[in-house]
């Protein structure tokens, strides 16, 4: 299947693109200001949590730009993954069903 059949898959590789190249931009600019990696990596979104962040914050403007309610943002959550497999993961963590990063899956544990 090429791009033309699949217009949704070449939106989605573009968007990648744009949130790796933002995400480079914010790790230069925290290396600069001497900031230490380690402390802040994890705190950053991956790509595809920022892609899925990028495309949640499109639809809030589509309908008006008002803060969704959780219910309302579950479901553009939800519709995303649906409409894009590959983001599955991106939207669950995001979500919270799914450790965001190590010391969430820690936090989680202790809080049961």
């Amino acid at each position: 299947m090429n791009d033309e059949q699949n217009p949704k898959r070449a939106s989605v590789e573009l968007l990648r693109a744009e949130a790796a190249d933002e995400l480079s931009v914010l790790v230069e600019e925290r290396l600069r200001a001497g900031e230490d990696p380690w402390e802040f990596m994890e705190e950053l979104p991956s790509v595809d949590e920022l892609v899925v962040l990028m495309m949640r914050a499109e639809n809030i403007a589509a309908y008006g730009g008002g803060r969704p309610s959780a219910a309302r943002n579950y479901r553009v959550l939800r519709q995303i993954a649906m409409d894009h497999p590959e983001l599955t993961r991106a939207v669950w963590r995001l979500l919270g069903s799914e450790p965001h990063r190590r010391w969430d899956a820690a936090t989680t544990a202790d809080a049961s």
